[in-house]
């Protein structure tokens, strides 16, 4: 039976996606929950998981293309590998392992000998921590992606660091052999602080002793190794639950085709740990007796962006004195225009035209007109910028960030959104320099991509004040004495009332509303 491939549902203030990576191909085997392809909206990076077993039909959607929501982009045959075929690539597999085990005795002696000259010939090279930031004294080791005794490659990542707002990645500098792991994760460190030693040319240790045991204990090695291949496929709500219990994929045994994990894989590892921990605290005179054995809960440290994240967003509720002023924007007018040029639009600039630079040109023709708002208070003194650096809100895996689109104001539409899609991308995997995180003078956050119809968003100091979108829907409205269904959208101002009085904050409001409702003034600059 085939199942059909189709776009997740968007938001409503998401008229279309992009279609970015396919990480299968036409033919190729798939188990249910492995990620199929990546969709490319605004703001979100969304995966299409597969529904059930089977093997990839027809893809109708190349990468590139533009998709809506519920479209049908591909189709599984499900169950078309049948269980001969399985059954031969299980002898197969049967078959290698015997033969590896056979192999592996043979070539003992050579190993050991080349390992043994590259062990005495090998330069050691140290692992260290790059140059923090001046205003960044120390950093957190965030996650060893190698063990002791694992081969590297020049180049590869070894660990990520992360500073208060930044993750640095550590790189190989040769190939060869990591030694020793000085500092694991959790551990605080500062510049240049040597966090382990790579032997240069050497060869990973194998267990390629001439005693069966050893040679079987080799062949699990491999096997693990190529589990932490599969595990490239988990699926989103994998990764959702092995984060949500502090757990990483190595530490639950796959059940999954290939030994890919499954739900049900991580949730029984959970119940199993919940049920231990259960047991030895209620012989514990400290903590109190679980209910059912499935009351369970655990302690993990705050990362160093949650903190910083914390500490900033307290910082703003207690040194201000913040204020929300709402309004609501008909989005009629840009939606009819988007629908009209969007493809001549993306067929010139190579780029979709979303909602986003709408947004920004609007708020920096506000910004102008209202210079109070982008400006910030430095002690007594009030700083009025002229420039508009626009910080846009970035929902990443390790939490919200702001980094900026410097010099708003000098940008075309579709360099806006050239320059939105890329900070989106480098917050989603982590690779936003400090440079590009900091500064900015006023933010606008979209929450309406994630389905928020109202809210009143906090300030993000030393900033003034913040602009919230929302979800955009069908609302009935009154026009000229009639009721029409229009697609509507509440904006939301947060201000410091310190620097921005009521006169000002509603003027910005209004003025962004009528750009908005009206964008053809925003290319005529009037």
């Amino acid at each position: 039976m085939a199942i059909d491939i189709k776009v997740p549902e968007l938001p409503e203030s998401v008229a279309d996606g992009t279609i970015a990576t396919w990480h299968v191909k036409e033919g190729d085997t798939v188990s249910r929950d492995q990620n199929l392809v990546d969709i490319e909206t605004d703001k979100v990076v969304l995966e299409v998981v597969a529904e059930a077993d089977g093997v990839v039909g027809k893809i109708t959607a190349q990468e590139g293309d533009t998709v809506e929501g519920q479209q049908v982009i591909g189709n599984i045959e499900e169950g078309s590998a049948s269980g001969s075929d399985k059954a031969d690539s299980k002898d197969a597999d049967n078959s290698d392992a015997d033969a590896a085990e056979d192999n592996a005795a043979d070539d003992a002696d050579d190993s050991d000998t080349e390992e043994q000259g590259d062990d005495t010939s090998g330069e050691s090279i140290e692992v260290v921590v790059p140059e923090l930031p001046e205003s960044v004294s120390e950093a957190t080791i965030a996650t060893w992606h190698v063990k002791a005794g694992d081969k590297v490659s020049r180049d590869q990542n070894l660990v990520d660091i992360e500073t208060d707002k930044v993750v640095l990645e550590v790189v190989a500098e040769a190939d060869g052999v990591l030694e020793e792991i000085i500092h694991d994760e959790g551990a605080n460190v500062g510049a240049k602080e040597v966090i382990g030693k790579i032997v240069k040319g050497a060869a990973a240790k194998s267990s390629s002793s001439k005693s069966k045991s050893e040679s079987k204990a080799s062949n699990e090695s491999a096997e693990s190794s190529s589990d932490k291949d599969a595990s490239d496929a988990i699926s989103p709500s994998v990764r959702r639950l092995l984060a949500e219990h502090d757990l990483k994929a190595s530490d639950v045994k796959g059940t999954g085709k290939d030994g890919r994990l499954t739900k049900e894989d991580v949730e029984k590892h959970v119940k199993s740990a919940g049920e231990k921990k259960s047991a030895s605290s209620a012989e514990s005179k400290s903590a109190p007796q679980a209910v059912g054995g499935d009351r369970t809960q655990k302690r993990v440290p705050m990362t160093r962006l949650r903190k910083t994240i914390a500490k900033r967003l307290l910082e703003a509720k207690n040194s201000t004195a913040m204020l929300t002023t709402f309004n609501e924007v008909n989005m009629k007018p840009i939606m009819d225009l988007r629908k009209t040029y969007q493809k001549e639009f993306e067929d010139r600039h190579g780029i979709r035209l979303g909602f986003m630079s709408f947004y920004v040109k609007a708020v920096v023709e506000a910004l102008k007109r209202f210079p109070e708002v982008n400006a910030s208070i430095d002690g007594d003194d009030i700083v009025y910028h002229n420039y508009f650096d626009v910080s846009i809100a970035v929902s990443t895996p390790r939490g919200l960030v702001t980094p900026v689109l410097r010099d708003a104001d000098k940008l075309s539409l579709a360099e806006i959104e050239a320059g939105i899609k890329e900070l989106a991308i480098k917050g989603r995997d982590g690779k936003l320099t400090l440079d590009e995180m900091q500064g900015g003078n006023f933010t606008i956050t979209n929450g309406g991509v994630f389905g928020s119809l109202l809210s009143t968003p906090i300030l993000n100091p030393p900033q003034s004040a913040i602009l919230g979108m929302h979800k955009i829907q069908d609302r009935p409205m009154a026009v000229d004495g009639k009721v029409e269904i229009l697609p509507m959208m509440y904006l939301a101002l947060s201000y410091d009332h310190r620097i921005i009085d009521g006169k000002e904050s509603v003027g910005f409001l209004v003025t962004v509303k009528n750009l908005l409702e009206d964008p053809q003034r925003l290319l005529l600059d009037i």
